[in-house]
């Protein structure tokens, strides 16, 4: 499966050039934003954690084998990208134990880099945003036409795609899926199974979100869309009143498209029968969800970019930083801009 059939269309037009992304982990640095404030007491050590090409269940098992706990006893809000330098918040739980020399965790992959209790754990989700610092190196693309891009990116959000590292290479978390759809069974690991209902999921989602970049209605909310606020999981349904509400101009209210479970699409009206049109395109995959116990849930159509700025430290490089809602993926971003390509792949002149 190629990248257009797993996410679809881009929105803002052909793609500016190509560039490389994470060739060193510091090319891709992620800081997972939480707005919780912390007691200094209780029996939950939380963990300010930097981890450089480490993927976040391999960091919360080593700093159980070093706390002397279960795996169990760590938490954590998201995962985190292997092939980056990233920093995020792990709780353990300790009752009645002091904290634990976590040296034995350390090397030149993960540091410890603050300590501090509180009284509950860290919940999956629980974070409100992760704020990134890109570098795009071996740059072919014109400085200008990339700065009008981004200005333009700055203004109406990119389609809240999920991206293709959801899926596994060439899709193969989709192809599983449907193997899985296709038995009426689900895997009894319960990291494989959560790892391809999450990918199903996702899929059909993109589905229904490339339908819409296509016909142009991703950014305009329409009579029988479900809108919801930036960082809410609640959402209501669009009448006439509520498609001309201002705050679906300034990139706070948006249209959804549907996160698949039990039960029909709650949307009305065309939305409706486009995502009943898509969910029988993909009835195994849909009916495999409903199975699972999935619920209907509701994910934003259009992903705002928080505080982008961006600056050309080379010729060839482009840094961006900026802040995305917890759950979004950065690389979508960077999709509408250029096409990515592997470390030393690239013999293109730059054009400035």
């Amino acid at each position: 499966m190629t990248e257009l059939d797993l996410l679809g269309p881009r929105a803002s037009g052909e793609s500016l050039g190509s560039a490389v992304l994470k060739a060193v982990a510091e090319d891709f640095q992620v800081d997972e934003v939480l707005d919780i404030p912390l007691s200094g007491q209780g029996e939950h050590l939380w963990l300010w954690v930097e981890k450089r090409d480490l993927n976040t269940e391999e960091a919360a098992r080593r700093l159980a084998r070093a706390a002397g706990v279960p795996v169990r006893a760590i938490s954590y809000a998201g995962l985190k990208d292997r092939q980056a330098l990233t920093r995020q918040w792990f709780s353990l739980h300790l009752p009645g134990k002091a904290d634990p020399d976590l040296s034995r965790a350390e090397d030149d992959s993960l540091r410890v880099l603050k300590q501090v209790r509180h009284q509950r754990k860290l919940q999956r989700g629980a974070h409100s945003a992760n704020g990134f610092t890109l570098r795009l190196t071996a740059l072919a693309a014109d400085h200008q036409a990339l700065d009008a891009r981004l200005q333009q990116l700055r203004v109406q959000g990119v389609p809240n795609y999920f991206g293709s590292q959801r899926f596994g290479y060439g899709g193969g978390n989709v192809h599983d899926a449907r193997d899985w759809a296709s038995r009426k069974a689900l895997p009894e690991q319960r990291n494989v199974r959560s790892r391809l209902l999450s990918a199903a999921r996702s899929y059909v989602f993109n589905q229904v979100l490339a339908a819409r970049v296509a016909d142009g209605s991703w950014q305009r909310a329409q009579v029988g869309d479900l809108l919801a606020f930036t960082d809410s999981r609640s959402f209501f349904p669009a009448g006439e009143q509520e498609c001309s509400d201002p705050r679906l101009g300034i990139l706070d209210l948006h249209p959804t498209g549907p996160m698949w479970g039990e039960g029909p699409s709650p949307a009305t009206g065309a939305t409706f029968e486009l995502e009943a049109a898509i969910g029988e395109q993909h009835l195994a995959l849909c009916q495999w969800l409903a199975y699972a116990g999935m619920s209907h849930e509701r994910r934003i159509l259009r992903l705002p970019i928080g505080g982008l700025t961006w600056h050309y430290p080379e010729p060839d490089i482009l840094q961006l930083e900026f802040v995305l809602p917890a759950g979004c993926f950065a690389t979508v971003v960077v999709r509408e801009l250029v096409d990515l390509v592997p470390a030393g792949q690239t013999d293109s002149p730059c054009v400035f």
